[in-house]
């Protein structure tokens, strides 16, 4: 009896140690490895109403990028940047939540300083963007005048037309749902009937409040869950309408695309859902119907 409870307790010793150092492990990738990863993730979507001329254009996604971060610093700023630089991509949208209000061991970098550190990109090609909560929560008007300064073009609740590799659509930037007030009738009335349009927002539960004008609508603000192992909150189990993760999702015509992001709020972790620089190749040709459906790699 004694030398089975010997072999019991052992055993038990052995699988809590698994167990401490298996979670150790997690924590340290997930505080420490992840964070400062950077993967560039492509995807191909169909966009109802593009112009032949624009089939197969190229548009780089970044968003969320929360400068300040644990391993997120400027030296992680540079490092996207220069990705974005070099891309082919003629063109780069940003969604918003560029600095941080509230992350676990972060240091607030201000606006002027990241603004400073996008003039290699906005030297090389065409950069628009909208603001997020963040940002608005901060000093949303602060980050637009440093963003305006260093050569981004910030669209909040204006439409424009976009002209790039002899690809010509509207762009029609949306306010943040939370913070921003955006003003959908009045982007979408100066907008041309039959044009086509791509939305850019931050939060992708302004989606279903578009027009079916907004072939393709861009988000950001969800990181993708952030902490999201082994793929256990799979988009598949949410609507689009209400908690698109990541991804993108098509429904009666129009998509939505959700990047998930490249830096951290609240807890500075990411888990199975590594900052990315998400490549988007946009295809001429109708959108996909019914039922909304992830369409990540």
């Amino acid at each position: 009896m004694g030398l089975i409870r010997h072999l019991l307790r052992s055993r038990r010793q052995r699988l809590a140690w698994g167990v401490f150092l298996a979670a150790l492990a997690v924590a340290v990738y997930g505080f420490v490895i992840e964070p400062g990863r950077l993967v560039a993730r492509d995807y191909t979507l169909a966009v109802r109403g593009l112009p032949a001329a624009c089939d197969g254009l190229r548009i780089d996604v970044v968003s969320d990028t929360h400068t300040g971060s644990p391993r997120n610093g400027i030296d992680h700023l540079d490092r996207w940047v220069r990705e974005l630089a070099a891309s082919d991509a003629p063109l780069v949208l940003m969604a918003g939540d560029y600095v941080i209000l509230s992350v676990l061991a972060g240091s607030y970098v201000p606006p002027d300083t990241i603004a400073q550190h996008l003039k290699p990109l906005t030297a090389r090609k065409p950069v628009y963007a909208v603001l997020g909560n963040h940002d608005w929560w901060k000093n949303g008007s602060a980050v637009a005048r440093a963003f305006s300064a260093a050569g981004v073009r910030m669209v909040d609740n204006r439409a424009l037309p976009v002209d790039v590799a002899g690809c010509r659509f509207w762009l029609a930037g949306l306010g943040d749902l939370m913070e921003g007030r955006p003003d959908v009738g009045g982007v979408f009335a100066g907008i041309p009937a039959g044009a086509a349009v791509v939305a850019l927002t931050h939060e992708p539960a302004l989606w279903p409040k578009l027009p079916a004008a907004a072939a393709l609508t861009i988000a950001g603000h969800t990181h993708g869950g952030q902490i999201n192992p082994f793929g256990m909150f799979s988009p598949r189990r949410f609507r689009a309408d209400s908690h698109a993760l990541r991804g993108a999702y098509s429904e009666g015509g129009r998509t939505l695309f959700v990047t998930p992001g490249i830096g951290t709020s609240i807890l500075p972790m990411r888990l199975g859902v590594p900052p990315e620089i998400s490549r988007l190749t946009l295809r001429a040709v109708a959108a996909p119907t019914g039922r909304p459906a992830p369409l990540h790699p």
